[in-house]
């Protein structure tokens, strides 16, 4: 790779980007950070994305390995794909390419588009993959992607009704993962007062919110359900304290409406959620909409289209779908300097829509938010289903403990069976398997633990055991 043309499409890419970060430092007025953009047409949002496809191509061409490698084995040259129409040139990248590129390249793989000597002029920060389906991916972001990180992460809680007023737990550790970092970054451009909350017990959390009083909370679903009990436990009412925001991440939230009218009911509190893959960061790709509620409780996500494409793909043939059908999501990054993506798939299953919301926004949102991703699917004697259907299910019942699990094994016929574990001082078995055939048309064995028997966890909660002969 020439220096001269690497160093030639960063600059390009650089300025291009500084070109359409509006309103880079303030909001631009009190319901949208960004209202140009926030309010784009549609005409514009695609001219936006055309015209930092056409600097991300070379860009990446020029100073990734892995991507240069892939133009050449696809033959194709970064002027093939310079508009959003081009892109199903592109075959789709999925995780498998890029783990194994890494394990090949070890620590960080080539996808990267920066040399050793600019991490160096950088600064950089690790983060991590979560792992949930293998071997966590590790990436480098630079400070500049931090900032472009800041600026998107405000624009998208500036959305949710955040403002310099308020007060937020962030209910996680400081590991290497994105969510809670990048609530942070978030916060801190948008002058407002954070408690960083990693490290904690569960009871100190809570005497947290009960002295201090933060405005909003954040960290995993489970983990806000987990510390309202606790406060319960602990003479507190969490309806009755200073929070009115939930913000969640890491883990379906807002798709599951049983899920968020018990999180709701529990705090008195409006649920939001950031919804994001670390690969295709740094920035939260997507967030949802309480004005975009429907009639059956359904609530839609935001996707930020000035800094990433979002698609739908069939899950067989990896082919664009339509507008309103359903498929996995892929997305390409055009706000990152260390690791833009082209054609990523993400591999959740959503429906898209264009139609403006009710909440004036006009980018492109996921209807009902996201039923779990292709690798979370569930296939049990050729009846498949996703695990927050058993979730939805679950939460149906009344004092339900709000922990469960999911064990699926083979008995001694060789016949795949799943079992479910609830918590709950009755016997509900009856209730819970019916509540499962209805949702998933399946029938499944029930288990009932007493509460506080099943595990906890601040982080995402890993929910199935599949312990099937292989």
């Amino acid at each position: 790779m020439s220096d001269n043309r690497a160093g030639q499409t960063r600059a390009n890419w650089l300025e291009t980007i500084e070109k359409h970060k509006l309103d880079s430092e303030i909001p631009g007025s009190e319901d949208y950070w960004s209202p140009a953009l926030d309010c784009a047409s549609r005409d514009y949002l695609i001219s936006i994305q055309n015209e930092k496809l056409k600097a991300v191509t070379p860009f990446l061409y020029e100073n990734s390995v892995f991507y240069r490698r892939r133009f050449d084995r696809l033959g194709l040259a970064p002027t093939d794909i310079l508009t959003v129409e081009d892109l199903p040139k592109w075959p789709v990248v999925d995780k498998s390419e890029m783990m194994t590129d890494a394990t090949a390249n070890p620590p960080y793989g080539t996808y990267s588009t920066l040399d050793e000597d600019l991490w160096k002029k950088r600064g950089w920060m690790m983060f991590s993959s979560s792992g949930s389906t293998g071997v966590p991916r590790v990436f480098r972001y630079s400070q500049i992607d931090r900032e472009l990180w800041a600026w998107a992460n405000a624009r998208a809680m500036h959305s949710l009704g955040i403002r310099p007023n308020d007060t937020v737990l962030i209910c996680s550790g400081y590991g290497p993962h994105v969510f809670a970092w990048g609530v942070q970054f978030g916060l801190a451009k948008m002058n407002v007062a954070t408690i960083p909350g990693g490290g904690m017990t569960g009871e100190m959390r809570a005497r947290i919110v009960d002295r201090f009083k933060p405005t909003v909370i954040c960290g995993t679903t489970s983990y806000a359900l987990h510390l309202g009990r606790i406060m319960e436990e602990l003479g507190l009412d969490p309806s009755e304290s200073s929070v009115r925001l939930m913000l969640v991440g890491g883990e379906p939230g807002t798709g599951v409406t049983n899920t968020r009218n018990r999180l709701q009911g529990l705090w008195d509190a409006t649920m939001a959620e950031f919804y994001g893959c670390t690969e295709v960061s740094p920035h939260c790709g997507g967030y949802s909409c309480p004005a975009s509620e429907a009639k059956d409780g359904t609530i839609s996500t935001h996707l930020m289209e000035d800094i990433q494409i979002w698609e739908l793909v069939d899950a067989n043939t990896k082919e664009n779908v339509k507008e309103g059908h359903k498929g996995l999501t892929v997305c390409s990054s055009l706000n990152s300097e260390s690791s833009p993506q082209l054609r990523f798939l993400v591999g959740d299953y959503t429906t898209y829509t264009k139609a403006k919301c009710p909440c004036g926004r006009t980018h492109l949102r996921a209807v009902g938010s996201f039923s779990g991703r292709a690798d979370d699917l569930i296939n049990l004697r050729g009846i498949k289903m996703y695990p927050i259907q058993i979730e939805q299910a679950v939460r149906s019942i009344d004092e339900i403990g709000d922990e469960y699990e999911i064990v699926i094994n083979t008995n001694k016929d060789d016949l795949d069976i799943m079992t479910v574990r609830v918590e709950h001082t009755d016997n509900v078995t009856n209730a819970v398997q019916h509540a499962i055939q209805t949702e998933c048309e399946i029938r499944a064995e029930v288990e009932v633990l007493q509460p506080g028997t099943l595990p906890k966890t601040e982080f995402k909660a890993n929910r199935i055991r599949d312990e099937r002969n292989k």
